[in-house]
């Protein structure tokens, strides 16, 4: 996420075009996020995190360590596309003393559509950051959060979105 606004169609009086200012600004920030959902569809959760700047193999460490505290230790498969602090040396040294919880899937190349939490970021950009002009990072962030908390408080729609894949569990 930036302070560069994310556009998006939207309605306006007949003949009043609807022209967005923003500050350019390259500030940004990142998030990591979880879908997690019961084999037997009973239960979903979505855990998420954000960080100024860009996700690098520490930050990634510290949120999946974080991950084994929310779910109290119960094993775990993550599936994630290829991000390269995914795969680094320091990551799959990390993860390899983490089997007793965590497994790791990765996806194909190139394959957004088979990743749910993709569906995830596109729904929160199109609806709590549509169009924001925001000035400071903060209000992205205050943005951000309120639609992740829909969405995390959604089952139907996390579920609507491990669907969208065509994956099952």
């Amino acid at each position: 996420m930036s302070l560069l606004p994310v556009v998006r169609a939207t309605w306006a009086p007949k003949g009043v075009t609807p022209v967005l200012h923003h500050r350019f600004s390259w500030k940004r920030m990142s998030m990591a996020g979880v879908l997690a959902y019961r084999p037997d569809r009973s239960e979903s959760a979505f855990v998420f995190s954000m960080t100024d700047g860009s996700y690098n193999t520490d930050k990634l460490i510290e949120f999946l360590t974080e991950l084994r505290g929310h779910f109290a230790g119960e094993p775990v498969i993550v599936i994630w596309d290829g991000l390269m602090a995914h795969r680094s040396a320091a990551m799959k040294a990390w993860l390899s003393t983490q089997r007793d919880w965590l497994h790791v899937e990765r996806l194909p190349a190139y394959a957004p559509e088979l990743n749910p939490i993709e569906q995830v970021w596109g729904n929160m950009k199109s609806t709590e950051l549509a169009n924001l002009c925001p000035d400071i990072l903060d209000e992205v962030r205050i943005a951000t959060e309120t639609g992740l908390t829909r969405i995390g408080s959604n089952y139907d729609l996390c579920h609507g979105f491990l669907d969208h894949t065509g994956l099952s569990l």
